[in-house]
Parts: C-alpha cells; structure tokens; sequence
C-alpha cells in the first residue's frame, strides 16, 4: 500500500513540475533588412502572454497508452487525458479490478478515448 501511494505522488509531482505555470511574454518580431516580418492587425495586442504549458498542452496518444498499460489500475491514463474524477474513482477501484483498464486500453488503441479538452496532438 506504501507503495502505491509513493508511485502516485511521484506520478503527481512529476506531471505538475513538467511545465511552468507563469505566464512569459512573448516578443514581437523585429525587422532586418534580409528577413521578412508578419504583418500584426494595428488593434492586435503586442504584450500577449503564454506559458509553455499552453503551448505545448497537447497529448500523445503513445503516451496515454503507455500509461494505460503500466499504471492503468490507479488510472494515471486518466489523469493525463483530463478526466480527474474518473481517475480518482478508477485509482480507489483498482480499475474496478482490470475491467475498466482493459476497456481504456482498448478504447484509446481505436482512438474512442480523446483528452477532454480536444483531440489527440500525437497519434499512434
């Protein structure tokens, strides 16, 4: 038992520190005489702020697959793609014993399991 709540605290830690959290400013453009420059709208905003997180935010298909396979009884694939709720429900079930796990792990081979916010940015 000491061991499973060790693997989902260091699963834990290691998704929220992958990314920072604080926002960065992005740069405009400059202009030299041998390149060539993206025209902006005048009203655009030029102090747009973005986080590396919402940059790279997409999910791997691969990835959630993996995860299925080697921790899909404490539903970390679940947390990955989004679905807390389940997750936390599946990680309390043990994957309702395997069957919920086997099901992911089918579901997200054809592509029937997408992340919440979207779709996959990777795929098999």
């Amino acid at each position: 038992m000491k061991f499973i709540f060790t693997l989902v605290a260091l699963m834990m830690v290691t998704f929220s520190a992958t990314f920072a959290s604080f926002p960065v400013e992005r740069t405009p453009a400059t202009t030299t005489a041998n390149t060539t420059t993206q025209l902006v709208a005048e009203d655009a905003p030029t102090d747009e702020l973005s986080s590396p997180a919402v940059m790279y935010g997409g999910k791997s298909q691969l990835i959630a697959l993996l995860l299925c396979i080697f921790l899909g009884w404490i539903g970390i694939h679940r947390f990955y793609l989004g679905y807390i709720w389940q997750g936390v429900v599946q990680l309390l079930t043990a994957g309702l014993l395997g069957i919920w796990t086997i099901i992911d792990l089918i579901r997200i081979i054809i592509g029937d399991l997408q992340p919440k916010n979207g779709s996959y940015t990777k795929t098999l």
